[in-house]
């Protein structure tokens, strides 16, 4: 009889739990978008863009953009290992970790050893880590200078639709090594070039057969959009990993940051 009112009671109970959850799920969402949807920065000779979209409800990846005192344009997108509420989680650590790091004149290979200091000891206790690729880009020389924490490097296609080479990285993600040291690279941008930074979830996403996007299928892509507008090149791709994956559920989350250099550059 005992046993019997409890389980009337857990009854009551749980309704009750899953409309609190629920609600709190869509609150937890609603922030996080807002914190990933901030405000593009104003940029005469640049067209940017950049969106994520969680495999749940709330996700793991993050992307910033932030404008330096010297006039450089920050760029900073990661993946946080798993998935739903503890990505989520690790991906606002993160978010403190880069606005942080803003405080220091920094590099960008500089600014990952800053954050990798700052989120260690937090990452090893959760046993998780974060694939980190940070850029600044010179808005006066053109000049992209980009360092990997175990992140793809993005992906640049000039105005004739080729694609611009790029010195492979290989740096250790964020929470691997306490004292991980990172490398700067930097690449001269040209008139129309468009950079495309990305997270795996587009190039791993799956058709109802099991096979992937993939990085090669991606590249053709991008080469077909170069002339849109980076807007317009977000949805297309958007569209197409839709298309191809033809209602299969999303199983990781997929984030892209896109910019191009304007027709007024310098």
């Amino acid at each position: 009889m005992f046993k019997n009112k409890i389980s009337d009671k857990n009854k009551r109970v749980n309704p009750e739990m899953d409309i609190t959850l629920a609600r709190e799920m869509k609150q937890a969402r609603n922030i996080q978008m807002k914190l990933l949807n901030a405000t593009k920065p104003e940029i005469g000779n640049a067209d940017i863009s950049g969106v994520s979209i969680p495999a749940r409800l709330i996700g793991g990846d993050y992307f910033d953009f932030q404008t330096l005192p010297n006039g450089k344009l920050r760029i900073i997108i990661g993946d946080v290992m798993g998935k739903g509420i503890p990505a989520a989680m690790l991906m606002i650590l993160t978010r403190g970790a880069f606005r942080s790091s803003l405080e220091f004149k920094a590099t960008p290979s500089e600014t990952l050893e800053v954050m990798n200091r700052s989120m260690y000891n937090d990452l090893k206790t959760l046993g998780s880590f974060v694939t980190l690729l940070c850029a600044d880009w010179d808005p006066d020389t053109n000049a992209l200078t980009y360092s990997s924490a175990g992140h793809n490097l993005p992906i640049i296609v000039n105005k004739k639709s080729k694609e611009r080479e790029l010195v492979k990285q290989s740096g250790v993600m964020i929470g691997g090594l306490a004292d991980s040291r990172y490398i700067d690279q930097t690449i001269t941008l040209s008139h129309q070039d468009m950079v495309f930074f990305y997270t795996d979830g587009i190039i791993e996403a799956q058709d109802q057969h099991g096979n992937l996007f993939r990085l090669p299928r991606l590249v053709e892509l991008l080469k077909t959009l170069h002339h849109f507008k980076t807007n317009e090149i977000e949805y297309s791709i958007k569209e197409e990993i839709d298309s191809f994956t033809n209602g299969i559920m999303q199983k990781d989350d997929i984030t892209m940051l896109i910019l191009k250099v304007n027709e007024n550059d310098k």
